[in-house]
């Protein structure tokens, strides 16, 4: 089965301030080893497609990813939750393709404040566990924060750098920032239900496309791919990423049971 993949401007569907599929500054990472891994796609009836964000697979029949991700569809358009894929642009025998058939957004998501950035995505089918493809698990009450320095390490497809793509899965560590200093590089409100990454250099960091990736600190599903400067990565700049706090887990074990 082939696809063709269309290189097309993700801002189309995303705000220009939210994060997109590009990791700078990382590697490619050894193929399968992040199982969890879900790239979003818009379908086409020619059999062309998108990636539009990221995000990780928490049940066999659920992906978690950022509100900011959701879209809407026309006649002849689909969205597919694509897993067990290393490449975007070859065909490999681990792939699933399970269509989307609900997104669900937090309920109080704001999407000029950039507030409560976290979604659900309910599939048509489950997911086939296996080797190349399985589940996150979500931090078991939450988390409060996380210590500024802490590496953590956040994946996805696409740009390596400001004009070169990649379409292998890519992956780069990054380093949380005190949420006080973060807090005085953004005029948005960074709340408690956020926390700040980046690099000292700007070298490093998810960018435009990596929206909705799941960010891994202390061997623990942390956060989501949230905001950050446009121009990405930016020098001293951290990105805002939304924090799995108790009130996100929460919400997200009362919906989906």
């Amino acid at each position: 089965m082939m696809y063709n993949l269309l290189v097309l401007s993700i801002v189309i569907f995303l705000a220009p301030a939210y994060l997109g599929a590009k990791i700078i500054g990382g590697r490619e990472v050894e193929r399968h080893s992040r199982p969890y891994m879900a790239s979003l796609q818009l379908h086409f009836r020619n059999r062309s497609f998108v990636p539009y964000c990221g995000g990780a697979l928490i049940r066999p029949n659920w992906v978690l990813t950022a509100a900011h991700c959701e879209i809407t569809i026309e006649s002849g358009q689909v969205l597919l939750a694509v897993l067990g894929d290393h490449s975007l642009t070859k065909y490999e025998r681990s792939q699933q393709r399970l269509r989307i058939i609900r997104q669900i957004p937090f309920t109080n998501f704001n999407n000029l404040t950039k507030k409560d950035d976290i979604m659900l995505l309910q599939l048509e089918t489950d997911a086939k566990i296996n080797q190349y493809v399985n589940v996150l698990n979500l931090p078991k009450g939450g988390i409060t924060d996380m210590k500024s320095g802490t590496t953590c390490t956040v994946a996805g497809w696409g740009k390596t750098k400001i004009n070169n793509y990649s379409h292998t899965l890519q992956e780069v560590e990054v380093k949380v920032i005190d949420r006080r200093k973060c807090k005085g590089m953004y005029r948005t409100k960074i709340t408690q239900d956020m926390i700040c990454v980046g690099d000292s250099k700007g070298r490093k960091n998810a960018c435009h496309g990596d929206s909705g990736g799941p960010l891994i600190c202390d061997k623990m599903y942390t956060g989501i791919v949230s905001f950050g400067r446009k121009g990405c990565p930016y020098p001293q700049m951290p990105a805002v990423y939304t924090l799995l706090t108790k009130k996100y887990i929460d919400w997200i074990r009362d919906t989906i049971g």
